[in-house]
């Protein structure tokens, strides 16, 4: 798609001018959720989940201009593009087929020429035959006992979306096994984990695309070194995720099972794949696995087919959009009332910010717009006697508020104050938003609430797989509908690599002084020659 500079669309142009209109004082949120019928007009339903953005700071014209503006850009068109296998990361020259790794349709879906859907197909079944191994224990540890920890070696995508699935099924972890995640490079991360384990039942997941992040190379191989202490072997305790051929795909170090990755899935999109489905499977049981992964297809459907006006994911991404660009706002809260959706904020954190944060457009323009968002959260309420003080009476962030009607463990129903602790929760995450919205009048400056603050609020029924895949594909979805209105490349992460480039310079240099210790480190940059020094030194 050639870029047009955004500023000069005419969609945008009028939207510039609703910014303007809604800074009036008969505009304030306080007045805008009184309007009649205002959550039927500002609230969509579909997939099971319940999105109420009636406390966001639009209205009936400015809804109906981020529509237009979604029109005008192709969104839907692009989102079916990418479901259909066209290279829409462009910097890569690669597709970005991540709903494939969840669909369950009979229908190809075609990639360089060949339909990868057999392959897809593949992988489940080799997970779902491992799992089972596992379970029965055909699969074992030393002297045929069962395994009873499973430790994830990885980083980033490897990682963040399958502990954020892992920690809200963790009710439904059934299976006797314990989840750990040594993604970490710092020693300290792999010395909790060691306590907590026993080696002779511990299997061990090295998830690396390439196999040559010098992270997950670095603890696998203290990893190794650990297991050859203990007399154990790689090939009876360590399993890979990894692209076919790789260095953590060759016969020459065996391993128990590799399964394969494909570069058409980024890393931040790939917890529906072997990526997620190899550990979740063998914590959760590959049912819930394959559960999960129904609900994600069913917002993939959603968002490539429902309607703009009706898109749950896409009318979330027009009001990011809305508050980026036209009401200024830098930040968003992503605040889950439920402690069991704790690692969402950070996978999500990792998937939009890592996708949007971009200044150049998909054919390498400067954007004329600032693109992406500071993404954090906390669940409530929590977050509550943390940073909503800023929320309230300081600099104002929009946040998205997820409530869950039934809780993983609805046995505890005793009261207090008349309640139950899960309606005390429900009491918080509707008072939040309203007051946000409203604020209070008071003559005391220190006690007075400017209101005005938008948020929305996304509902699911409960922690079952399905809405947990759910509310995992409407973030992707939401993700790639706000790149997409932007032209920005959601797929690529080459803002990653500098810093990587220059640890690699100074890990040299360190390498250098561990060989040879009468090696002096070069004088020309004093500030790295002080961190190197004291590092050798063991003190400041």
């Amino acid at each position: 798609m050639a870029e047009s500079h955004l500023r000069s669309l005419p969609e945008w142009t009028r939207l510039a001018a609703h910014a303007d209109r809604m800074t009036l004082p008969e505009n304030h949120l306080k007045h805008l959720i009184k309007q009649t019928s205002r959550l039927e007009n500002f609230s969509i339903s579909g997939c099971e989940l319940f999105y109420d953005f009636t406390r966001q700071r639009i209205d009936a014209q400015v809804l109906k201009s981020l529509v237009n503006l979604a029109k005008a850009r192709k969104i839907k068109q692009r989102f079916n593009q990418m479901k259909a296998g066209e290279v829409v990361n462009t910097t890569e020259n690669r597709a970005a087929l991540h709903t494939a790794t969840r669909s369950f349709s009979a229908d190809p879906v075609m990639h360089d020429g060949l339909n990868i859907m057999p392959d897809i197909r593949r992988i489940r079944d080799e997970i779902r035959q491992f799992s089972a191994d596992f379970h029965s224990g055909k699969i074992a540890g030393v002297n045929g006992q069962l395994f009873k920890d499973v430790v994830v070696i990885g980083i980033g995508g490897s990682y963040l979306g399958t502990e954020f699935v892992a920690t809200a099924l963790q009710s439904l972890a059934d299976k006797n096994v314990k989840l750990h995640f040594l993604s970490n490079v710092d020693s300290d991360n792999f010395g909790a984990i060691i306590e907590r384990i026993v080696p002779e039942t511990t299997l061990w997941i090295v998830i690396s695309k390439s196999y040559t992040t010098a992270e997950t190379l670095a603890n696998s191989n203290m990893v190794l070194r650990f297991l050859t202490e203990k007399g154990l072997q790689a090939k009876n305790h360590f399993v890979t995720v990894t692209s076919k051929g790789s260095p953590g795909d060759d016969p020459a170090n065996p391993v128990l099972k590799s399964f394969h990755m494909f570069d058409f899935i980024g890393g931040r999109y790939s917890v529906t794949s072997a990526v997620g489905g190899v550990p979740l499977s063998l914590y959760l049981g590959y049912d819930r696995f394959e559960e999960f992964l129904t609900g994600a297809e069913e917002i993939d459907i959603h968002a490539n087919t429902a309607s703009a006006e009706k898109n749950i994911p896409l009318i979330a991404a027009l009001i990011s959009v809305w508050n980026i660009n036209f009401l200024g706002y830098s930040a968003q809260g992503l605040i889950p009332y439920s402690s069991a959706l704790s690692k969402l904020a950070a996978h999500v954190q990792q998937l939009n910010m890592e996708s949007n944060g971009k200044s150049v457009s998909s054919c390498a323009e400067p954007m004329d717009v600032p693109c992406g968002s500071i993404i954090f959260g906390e669940p409530g309420t929590n977050a509550q006697h943390s940073f909503f003080q800023l929320a309230h009476q300081g600099r104002p962030f929009p946040i998205e508020f997820i409530g869950v009607l039934n809780p993983g463990n609805d046995q505890y129903t005793g009261k207090s104050k008349g309640v139950t602790n899960h309606q005390e929760l429900w009491a918080n995450l509707m008072a939040q938003p309203q007051a946000l919205a409203t604020g209070k009048d008071d003559k005391n400056p220190a006690r007075f609430f400017p209101g005005n603050r938008p948020s929305s609020t996304l509902l699911i029924n409960d922690l079952s797989p399905k809405n947990i895949g759910r509310l995992l594909a409407f973030y992707e979805a939401k993700t790639v509908f706000e790149a997409f209105i932007w032209d920005i490349n959601p797929f690529d992460q080459y803002g990653v690599e500098l810093g990587k480039t220059m640890a690699g310079d100074i890990r040299n240099e360190i390498a250098e002084k561990n060989k040879n210790p009468d090696y002096q480190f070069d004088n020309r940059d004093s500030v790295r020659k002080f961190y190197l020094d004291v590092l050798f030194n063991h003190k400041i």
